[in-house]
């Protein structure tokens, strides 16, 4: 986690959106000196020192900085716009920083509106899961203006390990696709592999012991192999929003023209596993792949 000193124009940092992550970020913000405060929409929160207010707008009014940490577009729309939103409450000059991963036309839009409130915007979605996030190690993929990752940078700093600033408004936003599109085609390749493995006859402990070992499988998918070997997918990432990346990718890709037919398949693949894992962690795949193969292992 960074060491950089609390910015001194930022006291109060307000969520909109405190779920897993969050939460995470908001303990790391604490321990840098910052107030934390939230909106959610169930208005509830395992976090007690965190004070929870009722809209988006009350948060704005409240806080010197806003970081957005919401699922999907449409709750990024809610949570932006209309009399109760963020720019309802927001003071001219003040930041915006959008850590959710959403789709390059809502960066856009959230981006544009910005503009019309004298609002500064960054699209900042994070790399990292909950380890690096309770850590304060997460990556954050930065989009917008020099001037404003600058004034930014102590923020993200206190939750991060580092920060790229990815270019304009909405490079943060096409790069974190890039990323979770990486994650979840290399995952359908993995849990491939392990299916071949045990339709060929592979000892079943052996194979995962063997794949936790070797150089090829990255240390984010060896904790997934690790979960699949045990048969619990605690969510670290659930099924659902990887699922949603990998669609959001996948449109994105179609808009720009980009070949990518493996993507697309582990696209169709996450989405089957969402079916009945949605909550689960994404890495439930395997255990899919594997449970539907079982009736061939014991042929």
């Amino acid at each position: 986690m960074g060491n950089a000193a609390v910015n001194t124009s930022v006291r109060t940092i307000g969520f909109i959106g405190y779920g897993a992550m969050a939460i995470r970020m908001g303990a790391n913000l604490r321990k840098a000196g910052y107030r934390i405060i939230a909106f959610v929409p169930s208005g509830k929160t395992d976090d007690d020192q965190t004070t929870l207010l009722p809209t988006p707008k009350a948060v704005a009014e409240q806080a010197d900085l806003i970081i957005v940490c919401v699922p999907n577009d449409a709750a990024l729309a809610r949570s932006a716009d209309g009399k109760e939103g963020i720019f309802a409450g927001a003071r001219p000059g003040m930041l915006v920083l959008n850590t959710s991963t959403v789709s390059p036309e809502a960066t856009d839009a959230l981006q544009k509106a910005g503009k019309e409130y004298d609002v500064r915007v960054l699209d900042a979605p994070m790399s990292g899961s909950t380890p690096e996030a309770e850590k304060g190690e997460l990556v954050m993929l930065v989009g917008g203006e020099t001037a404003d990752v600058d004034a930014a940078r102590p923020v993200l700093e206190a939750i991060s390990k580092a920060i790229v600033h990815a270019g304009p408004s909405g490079a943060g936003t096409k790069l974190k696709l890039v990323v979770n599109g990486i994650m979840g085609a290399t995952l359908n390749i993995v849990s491939e592999g392990v299916i071949y493995g045990l339709c060929a006859g592979l000892d079943r402990d052996t194979l995962y012991d063997a794949l936790a070992q070797v150089a090829v499988i990255s240390p984010h998918h060896k904790r997934k192999l690790l979960a699949a070997q045990k048969g619990a997918f605690p969510p670290q990432f659930p099924t659902r929003l990887m699922s949603k990346d990998m669609g959001l990718l996948i449109d994105a890709g179609r808009d720009v023209g980009a070949f990518m037919p493996g993507m697309a398949v582990a696209a169709q693949a996450l989405a089957l596993a969402n079916r009945r894992h949605a909550d689960d962690d994404y890495g439930s795949l395997i255990g899919a792949m594997e449970h539907s193969i079982v009736p061939h292992q014991d042929s």
